[in-house]
């Protein structure tokens, strides 16, 4: 299916593109999107497995909204319902797109919110500030590859496992980079491999993550770390019980921010043999069936 807000397509929006796909479908469904700024909220439902965003470009197949917390006011958890775009649906996999959050600096508004296993994102950006990227689930897989994230607070959060590689992770404010909320029990919670940290001018200030739950786990594994994050690298969000089980590494990285001598004390630095284990396939395949194994390989 193509859509094209300019009428050349099947269809002017993408979420009647979505609406009109099959149930379950036993092959992959292929949606492409031309060029355009397509305003509105999308939906992909639990439904509707196996579905792929194609974008013409990155730069320009733009979908965009703007709820933000205090707009939709529905109460303590009003965050969950701010999307721009929200996949419900296990196998989706978008490439090629830019979805933003437009609210400004109004508190609590997400751009993308995952609930979903086995979800790819490559070659997309995600734009917002607070709370721009949730990636919820326990044991649902996400990997998000060349991709680029911004964002002021806790612009990464929630309780899937996910794989960032190749990313760019640019702060906005002096604030944190991730809330991981990792279930126990969980082996790998969120992962950074070869990202490239960065920053506003005037940010100076920046954690690379918090403990939104007790296990919460990040690693940062061979990424490069700017000068805006600060010696200490993690905080405990005030909550000093999470600081003997929670799980917060890194491993062989660079930049003037990677100062693992003046990391908090209840942090980790990697050893080799520990390093080792945070493959593709151990950090996405753990407890995936034989039958969709290596899963980020077969989307397209």
């Amino acid at each position: 299916m193509t859509v094209d807000q300019k009428g050349t397509g099947d269809f002017t929006t993408i979420q009647e593109a979505v609406n009109s796909a099959k149930s379950y479908p036993a092959k992959r469904i292929t949606i492409f999107i031309k060029d355009g700024t397509y305003y509105e909220k999308v939906k992909v439902h639990a439904w509707n497995t196996q579905i792929s965003f194609i974008g013409e470009s990155r730069e320009k197949t733009i979908l965009t909204y703007d709820d933000y917390f205090g707009k939709i006011n529905l109460g303590r958890n009003s965050t969950f319902y701010t999307p721009t775009l929200l996949v419900d649906g296990n196998d989706f996999f978008a490439k090629n797109i830019t979805i933003k959050n437009t609210s400004g600096p109004v508190g609590q508004a997400v751009a993308v919110s995952v609930n979903a296993n086995r979800v790819q994102f490559s070659n997309c950006s995600f734009l917002g500030n607070q709370d721009t990227l949730y990636t919820s689930g326990e044991g649902n897989k996400n990997y998000f590859k060349d991709c680029y994230i911004e964002g002021t607070t806790d612009f990464i959060f929630g309780d899937a496992t996910a794989l960032f590689e190749n990313c760019t992770i640019h702060s906005k404010s002096d604030s944190y980079a991730t809330a991981a909320s990792t279930q126990s029990g969980i082996a790998y919670g969120y992962v950074f491999k070869n990202c490239k940290l960065t920053a506003d001018e005037k940010v100076t200030k920046a954690y690379l993550g918090r403990p939104w739950r007790p296990f919460a786990k990040t690693v940062y594994i061979s990424c490069e770390i700017g000068k805006h994050i600060l010696p200490e690298g993690w905080s405990a969000w005030s909550k000093s019980d999470t600081t003997t089980s929670c799980f917060y590494a890194e491993y062989k990285c660079t930049g003037e921010g990677y100062q693992p001598q003046k990391r908090v004390s209840w942090s980790y630095q990697l050893k080799d043999a520990e390093a080792k284990k945070y493959t593709i396939e151990n950090i996405l395949d753990s407890d995936i069936p034989n039958a969709t194994k290596k899963w980020y390989l077969k989307t397209n």
